[in-house]
């Protein structure tokens, strides 16, 4: 009898990237929402694109959004049923001020071993042309991992670009709106423009890994490792926080409740 592929492997593998509807119900989306705006209070230095992975490991909610069953089951079809997290990192560009993410590879700023990883990019708000949304050059990921060079000349979020000539009119803006999930692949090239509008643009994004992944670096247990299912393979783990709710942001409901 011959197997049916999975259509989203299929075009994820073809394109480099995937974008599936209405993954997370309103009301989360929203709290998630409130979440970032509970972190910038709680940490008045930094800008909203800014609130990575340093703070994960005190954060009930954030860990348990990440472990949210149907993120997990998505990224369970691309890598099978043992994950855990990498990293994950909110990009809340402010209305008018939020800068740009210049064209760049997801994969050549990781230290995984092998580059086995999926990145998750959950919707908080809106995300469209206007605010800048997510830019991405379909197919681009069949061409492996280009080196970086550093931008000095431009207000961005990482410093530094793919050092390859990107042929801008190949690429396709990903417009989402909250609750969506875009996927890509390690290798695809990708960026966003400035958010000139009057609206927030607020993104989650989440770097799913195999257990058989190695994350390859002298911080051991790595500052956002967590064991998420399955077996938990080659990494050490960090252990899961205590809820408090004297210092911690709210937990939502038990769809969400932390493992």
């Amino acid at each position: 009898m011959e197997r049916h592929r999975d259509p989203l492997i299929e075009q994820f593998e073809r394109d480099g990237y995937v974008i599936v509807r209405d993954v997370i119900d309103p009301a989360l989306t929203a709290h998630a929402g409130r979440h970032v705006d509970w972190l910038l209070h709680r940490h008045p230095g930094r800008r909203g694109e800014d609130l990575g992975d340093d703070l994960i490991a005190d954060d009930p909610f954030w860990l348990s959004l990440i472990g949210d069953d149907r993120l997990i089951g998505l990224a369970a079809r691309f890598l099978g049923p043992d994950l855990a997290l990498f990293a994950s990192h909110y990009i809340s560009k402010p209305p008018g001020a939020g800068r740009a993410v210049l064209w760049h590879q997801d994969g050549g700023y990781w230290p995984l071993e092998p580059m086995a990883v999926l990145s998750c990019w959950l919707a908080i708000d809106e995300s469209t042309p206007q605010n800048g949304c997510l830019r991405v050059i379909p197919g681009s990921h069949r061409d492996g991992i280009h080196p970086r060079r550093l931008r000095s000349d431009v207000d961005s979020v990482f410093g530094d670009e793919s050092s390859i000539d990107i042929d801008e009119d190949a690429a396709v803006d990903v417009q989402l709106t909250p609750g969506d999930v875009e996927i890509h692949h390690p290798a695809l090239v990708h960026g966003s423009a400035p958010n000139r509008s009057l609206r927030r643009r607020c993104g989650l994004t989440i770097r799913y890994i195999p257990t058989t992944t190695r994350i390859a670096t002298d911080e051991q247990p790595w500052r956002c490792a967590f064991h998420l299912r399955g077996r938990e393979g080659v990494n050490v783990y960090r252990q899961r926080p205590t809820f408090d709710p004297a210092r911690h942001f709210p937990l939502f409901g038990a769809a969400t409740a932390v493992r």
